[in-house]
């Protein structure tokens, strides 16, 4: 608050333009920044969209990650570059980045995923003007309140669903597919534990068989399938021969294979939860879960997120959940989709005579 501008947390949906909030700030402090953001390829977008949106020079604005260690008026760095250290006892390398400038503002992006010596190197820096930007300001870890007491206080949050009515976002129809656990995995699920189980359930090899009547029906759509579990992923990319995104894909393949997808060479992606935020796929218009990482509700909304860009023509986004019914992924599916739910959307559910019914 004031004059001078504050600190605080901004919450919107997925889509909605949190990058371009985050500009126009910038724009109205016409002061030096430090952006912090999820992974290097959100640090490209930002620069992308930096130099797109505003008259500023290329020179002006600096990359801090793994490859690249620059400091320019406007710098954006990595989480991941900011909690790097050798040995686990050890300093982090780089925190003096953070008072390496006087930065007039630092901009948390995805705030809610905010590393926790993040959040103490923060509470340092008082004196500064501190935005975030989130879609969901939800922490599995029962920390929101903290990004609240180290950020500021929550300025602004616009529900889903007006922007929705408003079309500044796609409409997105939601089904949740049930399916059986096959014969062959009952015994082997019956006497695992929880964990166990819940890899079991999410790994159903007949999952398979729901994503290619769902790809049928979809033909013409740009599709993202997303899980889990790598093994899963690759088995699922290699029998479909689409191309594939995971940890351990390089960042300049990412990024071909990011621009194939937004160029339409590429229809079909198969992505692990690195696609999870900060991705900007604009015609992706078809999501198809196949695995996640237990009940997280901020993971269910990101990946709905990623499908939410507003569309040409129909503006409408389809998110397809594919579950073991009578498993433990079924109850984390439930606990996922409450975040979601709250919003206002809501979840067809179909078992397997549905979906046929129906796809």
């Amino acid at each position: 608050g004031g004059p001078e501008g504050g600190s605080g947390v901004i919450v919107l949906p997925c889509g909605a333009g949190k990058t371009i909030v985050g500009i126009g700030i910038l724009a109205l402090l016409q002061t030096e920044a430090l952006i912090l953001v999820t992974n290097t390829v959100a640090l490209r977008q930002w620069k992308e969209e930096l130099l797109d949106k505003t008259d500023l020079p290329a020179d002006m604005i600096g990359e801090f990650s793994g490859e690249k260690k620059e400091i320019k008026p406007i710098t954006v760095a990595t989480y991941n570059i900011l909690t790097y250290r050798k040995k686990r006892n050890e300093d982090f390398l780089h925190f003096d980045l953070f008072t390496s400038k006087n930065w007039g503002v630092i901009i948390y992006d995805e705030v809610h995923l905010l590393p926790a010596p993040v959040f103490r190197m923060t509470s340092e820096i008082q004196s500064k003007r501190r935005l975030g930007l989130t879609a969901t300001l939800i922490r599995e870890d029962g920390l929101e309140a903290d990004v609240f007491s180290l950020i500021g206080p929550k300025k602004f949050d616009m529900p889903w669903k007006i922007l929705e009515k408003s079309n500044w976002i796609a409409e997105a129809l939601c089904t949740e597919i049930r399916i059986e656990l096959p014969i062959h995995l009952r015994y082997g699920y019956s006497v695992a534990r929880d964990r166990e189980k819940f890899r079991i359930a999410s790994e159903n090899d007949h999952k398979v068989t729901i994503v290619k009547r769902i790809l049928a029906h979809h033909r013409d759509s740009s599709v993202l399938i997303i899980g889990q579990y790598i093994s899963q992923l690759e088995s699922l990319a290699k029998l479909f021969g689409f191309p594939i995104i995971t940890g351990s894909t390089p960042v300049n393949e990412r990024e071909y294979l990011y621009a194939d997808f937004k160029k339409g060479t590429i229809k079909t992606l198969v992505v692990s939860k690195v696609a999870n935020f900060s991705i900007d796929l604009p015609d992706a218009n078809v999501a198809i879960q196949i695995s996640g990482t237990f009940g997280s509700r901020q993971e269910e909304a990101q990946r709905l997120g990623r499908i939410l860009r507003p569309k040409k023509g129909e503006n409408r986004a389809y998110f397809y959940t594919v579950i073991t019914s009578n498993t433990v992924e079924e109850k984390f599916a439930h606990n996922r989709q409450l975040f979601l739910t709250e919003q206002g959307y809501v979840y067809i559910i179909l078992n397997e005579e549905m979906f046929n019914e129906r796809f």
